[in-house]
């Protein structure tokens, strides 16, 4: 029996339940979960891409990615198994953990991208 064959698929009701409470920011539309993930500049749509494609590449599971100048769409379904696995939920977490990461609310050391100076903004945070 293959990997994919062990998987649960999860129905649109439990993934619906889990994205209201892990990843708000995430919906469920036409069997795939999806964020759109606003930029200020076709720089900062393509440094998503690439995080996006880093993370996917690392993980082994690959999403569709959308984009246009001022965003991207990132759409997770495991092709595999044919519906929502846990494989979506986590790598939808990761990427979301690192996309919207603001190092200046940590308080630590390192001050995060000037979000005021459009020189230096790129991301659109929630």
């Amino acid at each position: 029996m293959s990997e994919a064959a062990k998987e649960t698929v999860f129905s649109d009701e439990e993934v619906t339940r889990r994205l209201e409470s892990e990843l708000p920011h995430w919906h469920l539309e036409n069997g795939w979960i999806r964020r759109r993930y606003r930029t200020n500049s076709w720089k900062g749509t393509l440094m998503v891409i690439n995080t996006v494609g880093h993370l996917a590449e690392a993980a082994w599971h690959h999403p569709d990615i959308t984009a246009s100048y001022a965003w991207v769409e990132v759409r997770l379904m495991n092709h595999a198994a044919k519906g929502i696995t846990e494989k979506d939920f986590q790598l939808a977490r990761k990427i979301e953990e690192v996309v919207q990461w603001q190092p200046a609310k940590e308080g630590g050391a390192l001050e995060g991208t000037p979000q005021a100076d459009m020189r230096f903004s790129y991301i659109k945070y929630d």
